[in-house]
């Protein structure tokens, strides 16, 4: 909270038998430094700053399955700010962005696409997933809110053929403080990727946006 410069007003507890706790965040926003999700581009370019698996390593370290290796990556990337990644993109001059949560990669993806009117193509290989969420996602170990991601959101996705099943959850995968997905022009996508990654952020080019007339309600194609 001190690194996002919030400060914390009242609260209360609860006695459970896990630890839990939430937020309600108030603030102010520059009028002129707001991205809504109605300015997906043609032509833009996917960036995401984080890897994606934190709702499978999760239910992983319930179940006691993942090496404190693998708690320690995880945790480290959860309680990295997305703050500077945002700066970044603002002075690069971005057409949207949105941040990965609890509808995963393809359901925020969707959000965008619908209210933009417009489709991507996702490519599945240049996806960053936690090496250790793919292992567990092969052994079935998925939390609840990733399995109603899938059946969510599918009738909107076409998968080329080839594309694993563990891969198509770990999209769908319901994420813990994930990263953003920057909708940036493509005479820009380098530039941002470098000024990304000169900060030490993960900015992996995973789709690309296009115009097309929409057939059997499918917004999504990934290969």
């Amino acid at each position: 909270m001190t690194e996002a410069g919030v400060s914390i007003i009242g609260g209360h507890t609860i006695r459970d038998k896990e630890p839990k706790f939430g937020f309600a965040v108030l603030g102010l926003i520059h009028p002129e430094k707001i991205l809504d999700n109605t300015k997906a581009r043609p032509r833009d370019a996917l960036i995401l700053t984080k890897k994606i698996g934190t709702g499978v390593i999760a239910s992983g370290i319930k179940a006691s399955k993942c090496k404190n290796s693998t708690i320690d990556e995880f945790t480290e990337s959860m309680a990295m700010l997305n703050k500077k990644a945002g700066e970044i993109m603002l002075d690069v001059g971005v057409n949207t962005a949105t941040d990965i949560t609890g509808f995963g990669l393809i359901g925020h993806l969707y959000e965008v696409l619908s209210a933009s009117k417009i489709c991507a193509r996702l490519y599945s290989q240049q996806v960053p997933f936690f090496e250790e969420a793919i292992r567990l996602a092969d052994m079935s170990i998925v939390p609840g809110g990733t399995i109603a991601n899938s059946k969510s959101f599918d009738p909107y996705v076409k998968w080329v053929k080839g594309v694993s099943d563990t891969t198509r959850i770990l999209m769908n995968d319901a994420q813990t403080s994930g990263g953003l997905l920057i909708f940036v022009p493509g005479d820009k996508k380098e530039r941002l990727i470098t000024a990304l990654q000169k900060e030490g952020i993960l900015a992996a080019h995973i789709g690309d946006v296009f115009s097309e007339e929409i057939k059997d309600n499918k917004r999504i194609y990934v290969e």
